[in-house]
């Protein structure tokens, strides 16, 4: 091995994540599909968040391709803005559905990548307040 002469007092990282800016863009195009039903006062449903790359690609610098698509969902769950714009989108599907005030909701998230798109699955359980 050799000896290190001169070494930097700062130590650099390389960092990425999503842009704030860059998220509201996308989810104002985003596409939603809910399906979900009342048993007694149990909801039970999910709803299906779809982000097409493509269709954005001209307001985007980053490559609209299968690539981004896949960072994107890497990202996605780990950023707590995302999980709660997601969380809040299917709530209040799930209140739509269930036709009133839904309490102690269950909310998981699922993200994965399909060519340049970015899907969202979303599975809820809820309670019917009476």
């Amino acid at each position: 091995m050799v000896a290190a002469r001169r070494l930097s007092v700062f130590q650099r990282k390389v960092e990425t994540g999503l842009s704030p800016t860059a998220l509201e863009l996308v989810f104002e195009h985003m596409r939603v599909v809910s399906e979900g039903h009342l048993d007694g006062d149990a909801f039970a449903g999910s709803t299906m968040i779809t982000l097409d790359l493509v269709a954005m690609a001209p307001r985007l610098s980053d490559d609209a391709d299968a690539a981004t698509a896949r960072r994107f969902a890497e990202l996605a769950p780990d950023d707590p803005r995302v999980r709660a714009r997601a969380r809040a989108i299917a709530f209040a599907e799930a209140r739509r559905l269930a036709g009133g005030t839904l309490i102690q909701p269950e909310i998981d998230l699922e993200v994965r990548a399909r060519g340049a798109a970015v899907h969202f699955a979303l599975n809820v359980e809820a309670t019917l307040r009476r």
